[in-house]
């Protein structure tokens, strides 16, 4: 599993709808377990700002990701990466991922969730990562 870019490194794309939560925090974990390989985060209509309930949920566990900012996922994003769909599948929210090959992670939205349901978000989101970072050979 896995696109590469020119350099030979994998490319992984996080996409959901905002860019302010789920994709940034699983941008954020892979970034951190596995620098080599090139990650982005996307969103199909990108918020204001990084969710605060999803920084301090990262800052819990040692990670940093109050510097991201959401960003719209674009056609050179999409080309040669591997993407990963945090779990919106609407058409109207996300017509860009109606493409071959997106897996679907089905992560809730953790709009609006209390604390402990985005830490449990977060750490179904590590999880996925390292199964990930597995399923690639732990390159």
């Amino acid at each position: 599993m896995g696109s590469s870019d020119g350099a030979g490194r994998k490319k992984i794309l996080f996409v959901c709808v905002e860019n302010s939560a789920r994709s940034q925090m699983a941008e954020g974990f892979l970034r951190q377990m596995a620098p080599h390989i090139r990650v982005q985060s996307a969103g199909t209509r990108p918020g204001a700002h990084v969710s605060p309930a999803a920084v301090r949920a990262m800052r819990e566990v040692g990670i940093d990701i109050s510097g991201q900012a959401p960003k719209e996922v674009t056609r050179e994003m999409l080309a040669g990466s591997t993407v990963i769909n945090m779990g919106c599948m609407d058409r109207e929210a996300c017509p860009a991922l109606f493409v071959e090959g997106v897996a679907d992670w089905k992560i809730d939205d953790p709009e609006g969730a209390d604390a402990e349901q985005v830490e449990a978000i977060r750490d179904q989101i590590r999880d996925r990562i390292r199964a990930l970072i597995g399923e690639m050979g732990g390159e």
